[in-house]
């Protein structure tokens, strides 16, 4: 029951055939709640599993059901439903941290100018054990936070607690993005400079191991490509020269161009040959000038690549 020194927070959940890690993400909700804070679930399912709806009712979740797929359509549902005071999100394969929220309420609560605030992310295995510290340190404010988007900082959507009134301040989530969706979602609150930061460490994001997800980050590339430029392209004075601005778009892709190269070599090792060549092809395609000058100068990959095309050895027995 919402007392009246409670702040309720509408928290969306996009899912889809992951029952067990929703599980686990809306434990990790219900864990946060107080005296002070209550918790709207809203569930927003686009898979066809069954008991998503069972585990949504688990955790006195409301469950509402997407009609197309992707994480965008699945967070509208919630995000057109929503009642609380405040929007905050986390994916199903994620989990909040027990600092979360709170922090963000004091930021909002102190600075009328602001509409939302991100946090720190925690970075994991896929059995949700850290990898590393609480990232990042201070990603700046105004132009320079906007900036740093712009070139390859991805704030993670699952720290962002926001105003309820954004949603009719900058829309929903755009259902034409497979890829990319919630940092254009985010770009749009940074470029009205009304984006905040708390060093707090708000999320343990569970990564996935490397060469193991080719086809969605293939797919990925083309729309974080359109969200950049659809964002820095009206934002083009933020940098100094043309040469800045090209930083900035491979800031932006960088990740890609690792993850493909990484990906090539260790298929190179493995004898997976056509799967080696593939990768180093995406990563041509993501930076081909940086492609070449890596197949002359980097040693693993030059070894993977010609691993990769060569002739395949035939065994003979004597007779």
């Amino acid at each position: 029951m919402k007392t009246a020194a409670q702040r309720k927070v509408s928290v969306i959940v996009p899912t889809c055939d992951r029952p067990a890690l929703l599980r686990e993400a809306l434990a990790s909700i219900r864990l946060l709640e107080g005296p002070d804070l209550t918790f709207e679930i809203l569930v927003g399912d686009n898979g066809i599993a069954p008991e998503t709806w069972t585990v949504a009712e688990e955790f006195g979740a409301i469950y509402l059901k997407a009609s197309t797929r992707g994480a965008s359509a699945a967070r509208n549902v919630g995000l057109r439903a929503a009642t609380g005071e405040y929007l905050a999100f986390l994916d199903d394969d994620d989990v909040w941290l027990p600092e979360n929220i709170r922090s963000q309420v004091a930021l909002l609560d102190r600075y009328s100018t602001l509409d939302a605030v991100i946090g720190q992310v925690l970075y994991a295995d896929s059995h949700l054990v850290p990898t590393g510290s609480p990232w990042p340190d201070w990603p700046g404010e105004g132009d320079q936070l906007l900036r740093k988007m712009l070139s390859g900082f991805f704030p993670q959507i699952g720290t962002t607690l926001a105003r309820i009134d954004v949603r009719e301040k900058i829309g929903e989530f755009d259902e034409t993005l497979i890829g990319g969706e919630d940092l254009d979602w985010l770009l749009r609150i940074a470029r009205q400079r009304r984006l905040g930061f708390v060093a707090t460490p708000c999320i343990i994001f569970r990564g996935r191991p490397g060469g193991s997800y080719d086809s969605l980050q293939r797919m990925r590339i083309g729309y974080d490509r359109r969200v950049f430029f659809r964002h820095a392209l009206p934002e083009w004075r933020l940098w100094r020269s043309p040469l800045d601005f090209s930083k900035a778009y491979s800031g932006t892709l960088m990740h890609f161009y690792k993850y493909f190269v990484d990906a090539a070599v260790a298929r190179a090792e493995r004898g997976e040959r056509q799967e080696a060549l593939r990768a180093i092809v995406t990563a041509f395609g993501v930076f081909p000038l940086r492609g070449a000058h890596h197949l002359v100068a980097h040693r693993p990959l030059r070894t993977a690549f010609w691993a990769s095309i060569a002739p395949c050895r035939r065994s003979s027995t004597r007779a």
